[in-house]
């Protein structure tokens, strides 16, 4: 049996990821600075931005899926948030070369590639040549880390995946969509894109499972978006002045997800239209 360590293991992606592995017949180190609100996870209390306790942490693991960050611009002061993710991110990334493990699996961030477009982007849909333009300190967290990541992965050898995750929604966050459908402007900032939690958490699997080496980064969104408008009448409506590259499906994404199928094996399964609940 596999053992693989997830930080941030107590929030909602790392809960989703602990109980996808463990599904999958993998053994699951879980690590968070607090407990997990599941009871049947035993979480391992960990500061990682104290370098020895993430040695200590990761030791014995053959890989790791790193989502241990502040989650968002503006939950804490801009200069926190970029000090402790980049601290949590190096000192994952730098103990995970010094344990020589199999891998490194971690979650970059969608807003690596312009959100907030309160400006228009430069094409649609976005892929992962829209980056980088970080428009917060949290966003260049991540394109900083995507940068640490990719020179660690060529000293050590070890395959760094970094998961562009677009918003991450479960059954909670479904039911609050339909007061959002009236004003395409409400959810301009990301394109109006998503990824349900349980394809979040099969992301993380695949990025462990395939066949990939170097440092390399892959958008990870659904196949469609939060909006019954179709996709071709948002764009008239909110971007009418962006070039629009090939076609586009009658509520298709705006944001790619052909080099994750591609190079990953990853297919989104969940779409908020079927009423599903979500995990």
């Amino acid at each position: 049996m596999v053992r693989i360590a997830v930080t941030g293991a107590s929030g909602k992606a790392g809960r989703g990821v602990v109980h996808d592995l463990l599904a999958h017949g993998y053994e699951v180190l879980a690590i968070d600075q607090v407990a997990s609100p599941d009871r049947d996870v035993r979480v391992l209390q960990t500061d990682l931005t104290d370098y020895g306790q993430a040695v200590d942490a990761l030791h014995g693991a053959a890989a790791v899926v790193h989502l241990a960050n502040i989650p968002a611009d503006r939950l804490r002061p801009s200069v926190t948030t970029f000090n402790a993710n980049i601290t949590m991110n190096f000192n994952v990334f730098h103990a995970a070369a010094a344990l020589e493990m199999r891998r490194v699996v971690w979650a970059s961030s969608e807003t690596t590639l312009g959100l907030p477009f309160d400006a228009p982007p430069r094409y649609l849909p976005i892929d992962e040549d829209h980056y980088p333009l970080p428009t917060s300190t949290y966003a260049l967290s991540k394109v900083a880390s995507e940068t640490i990541a990719e020179h660690i992965a060529r000293w050590s050898g070890i395959p760094f995946v970094a998961l562009r995750f677009s918003n991450i929604l479960d059954a909670e966050d479904y039911a609050g969509l339909p007061s959002q459908l009236d004003d395409p402007t409400r959810r301009r900032w990301n394109l109006w894109s998503y990824i349900d939690l349980r394809d979040a958490a099969a992301a993380c699997r695949s990025a462990l499972e395939a066949d990939v080496d170097g440092a390399t980064s892959f958008i990870i969104v659904a196949s469609d978006t939060v909006m019954t408008t179709p996709t071709a009448e948002l764009v008239r409506g909110v971007f009418p002045d962006v070039e629009v590259r090939g076609e586009i499906g009658e509520f298709g994404s705006l944001m790619s997800g052909a080099r994750a199928r591609d190079v990953l094996g990853f297919v989104p399964q969940h779409s908020w239209r079927d009423g599903s609940p979500g995990l």
